[in-house]
């Protein structure tokens, strides 16, 4: 059987987790933080984050990390690889939760090559800097089913500098006046032009009074846009020869090649105060994709290698998750979800947390509901009858704050049904190769 997680996690692989962070802000390399790292624990266990239904927290509080160089918190132990890499494109290193997240959104072909090394950001951020966008760890939606690494705003800060700022009624707030005005100008969401954009499958954003629509939507869509570029700051314009629409994170670009971010950290590094020098591999291995895989895909459908943001879908009704890559389908398997009363939440989430191995266990009401997972406390739990155990539980990855999880299960022969306590079951080989394929930040669509 089944069991929501407890919170108890053993971790077999060690963590560069904060050790990393540490020496990156004071002015190492993510090379030179993986040595000192190893060279100051051989193991690591990381808090769980995870919470039971009625929302309370089931890990041990975990407490911020501060920098005491720059006063930025750092990113937590999350299950984060334990790899970093070198870009021979850029000279710049990747590690940590920022590498993760690279990878779930498409490496390079995502938000480009690094282009700094860690750093603290004068909006109080750790932040990397990639060609297309500058990654900050968001320690305020921890504790949410959002993702923890968003772009800093720098489509609102070029913007600002090509226009200056635009008063409401659409003149320069210097003097002068812009004759893109009406792009820049908020809309009412009555307002015709508002409208027709929705009637025609556009997105009207009420933030900022501004539409998305056809190709740029697309694009928006598809790479979760509302995270990662944030909202639209202006119509559609023509610029740089080509038809574009500044957003908070950055500016899309269509043309021939379809739509595709313009490079404005590589363009306002300066001006960001962004240090882009090259630095040294340290003995770092190149990045490639390869280097993460663990065990062998039980079921190819497109190299390991292929480019795009990796996406994993679980459909209830036929008890199968798909794994994709941009739009390659990787891999597809029959699970197990959760069995009434404790199905498997629907939703968009994304995976959150890593265990290589945990033990879980939980209790149960007389209806056999899971009224909460165990934290290892003994302190007793109103309406439970009943409890459950399981040790060595291989190759966790939570995905929601319901304390469900895509792992392994050692347990069970037959898959294709319904038959858990809420989390997505899978054939021990398909766990082994999601648990590397998927990075945190990976999201997970699950539905009926």
């Amino acid at each position: 059987m089944d069991q929501k997680g407890t919170g108890r996690g053993r971790t077999a692989r060690r963590v560069v987790g904060l050790g990393l962070a540490a020496v990156l802000l004071a002015g190492g390399t993510v090379g030179q933080a993986v040595a000192a790292a190893a060279a100051a624990q051989d193991e690591a266990t990381g808090a769980p984050i995870v919470q039971d239904e009625a929302g309370g927290a089931v890990e041990d509080q975990l407490v911020p990390t501060i920098d005491p160089a720059s006063g930025v918190e750092l990113p937590p132990t999350l299950g984060e690889t334990d790899l970093a890499v070198y870009v021979r494109e850029t000279g710049h290193t990747i590690g940590g939760v920022m590498l993760d997240y690279w990878r779930a959104t498409g490496a390079g072909a995502g938000f480009g090559a690094p282009i700094s090394e860690p750093f603290a950001a004068a909006n109080g951020y750790y932040s990397q800097a990639f060609e297309r966008g500058v990654f900050q760890y968001r320690p305020d939606v921890l504790f949410t089913d959002e993702p923890i690494v968003r772009l800093m705003p720098v489509g609102r800060t070029a913007l600002n500098e090509r226009v200056a700022t635009v008063r409401g009624d659409g003149k320069r707030a210097n003097g002068g006046g812009d004759r893109r005005a009406g792009a820049w100008r908020a809309m009412d969401p009555g307002a015709a032009a508002a409208q027709a954009a929705v009637a025609d499958g556009g997105l009207y954003v009420e933030e900022t009074g501004h539409t998305v629509s056809g190709a740029f939507l697309e694009w928006y869509e598809r790479h979760e846009g509302a995270f990662y570029l944030g909202n639209p700051l202006g119509e559609p314009v023509t610029e740089r020869g080509r038809t574009v629409q500044w957003f908070e994170g950055g500016l899309l670009m269509g043309g021939s090649r379809g739509v595709e971010l313009a490079p404005l950290p590589a363009e306002m590094a300066p001006a960001l105060g962004i240090e882009t020098e090259r630095v040294g591999r340290a003995g770092l291995p190149d990045y490639a994709e390869s280097l993460f895989l663990e065990g062998t895909n039980p079921n190819w459908a497109a190299r390991a290698e292929t480019p795009g943001a990796k996406r994993i879908e679980v459909d209830l009704s036929e008890q199968r998750l798909w794994a994709y890559q941009g739009d390659d389908l990787v891999t597809t398997t029959l699970v197990t979800t959760g069995l009434e009363p404790n199905t498997t939440e629907q939703g968009r989430f994304r995976v959150r947390l890593k265990y290589p191995e945990q033990d879980m266990a939980g209790f149960t009401s007389s209806t056999g509901e899971v009224v909460a997972t165990d934290d290892g406390s003994g302190a007793p739990v109103p309406g439970a009858v009943g409890s459950y155990e399981v040790t060595d539980v291989p190759d966790v990855m939570y995905f929601n704050m319901e304390a469900e999880a895509l792992h392994g299960a050692y347990w069970r022969d037959n898959f294709g049904e319904t038959g858990s306590h809420g989390c997505i079951n899978l054939p021990l080989e398909m766990a082994t190769f999601l648990y590397g394929w998927a990075p945190l930040g990976t999201p997970v669509w699950v539905h009926e």
